[in-house]
């Protein structure tokens, strides 16, 4: 496809270049959420124990580097996990496999309890570094540390040191495309 300069380009250094529209390709304004819908993302429950005791599915995590091991997730500022996680500086992440979309579901619902009551519905296990849920059948865990965040507007971007991770053997990933919930085998 044909690319030109990007007149609207940051100077970042080096040139951005953006596609030269092709009228034969149909191009439609669109809201961040509906563009931001074809990008596929693994799906994740993001947990806090003790006295903050909270759960919730998340889809905005993404590690970071491997030395020092970081990752990140994003989290509305109005989010009852925004404040679980600034007040214990601590959360876990369960990586969700295919068979618990149920369980995605149940951590995005609003209505469910709220507190450790939230945790009588589902298997699991305190994380031995965090005590935040580790929730049973998940493909992997990681814990961490919070060691910084950033404002990014309506949403916080929490950075996490790994504390611990570890994984199972399941090969069926659940996934977030399109607004819907897919599933698909890694083997």
């Amino acid at each position: 496809m044909p690319r030109r300069r990007c007149s609207l380009a940051p100077d970042w250094g080096h040139d951005v270049y953006e596609p030269v529209t092709d009228p034969v390709l149909p191009m439609a304004e669109t809201s961040l959420r509906d563009a931001m819908s074809r990008f596929a993302t693994g799906i994740t429950v993001l947990t806090v124990g003790g006295e903050q005791t909270h759960g919730m599915t998340a889809n905005a995590f993404s590690s970071v580097s491997l030395d020092p091991p970081l990752v990140l997730c994003c989290v509305s500022r109005t989010a009852v996990m925004h404040d679980a996680i600034t007040n214990t500086k601590r959360f876990a992440v369960s990586i969700m496999g295919a068979e618990q979309e149920p369980t995605a579901r149940y951590f995005a619902d609003r209505r469910r309890p709220r507190g450790a009551a939230q945790f009588e519905a589902v298997d699991w296990l305190p994380g031995p570094r965090t005590g935040a849920p580790l929730l049973s059948g998940a493909l992997a865990w990681v814990e961490c540390e919070l060691t910084q965040w950033y404002e990014g507007g309506d949403h916080s971007i929490f950075l996490g040191q790994v504390l611990s991770c570890s994984r199972s053997e399941g090969t069926r990933a659940l996934l977030f495309y399109g607004s819907q919930f897919h599933q698909v085998d890694t083997r």
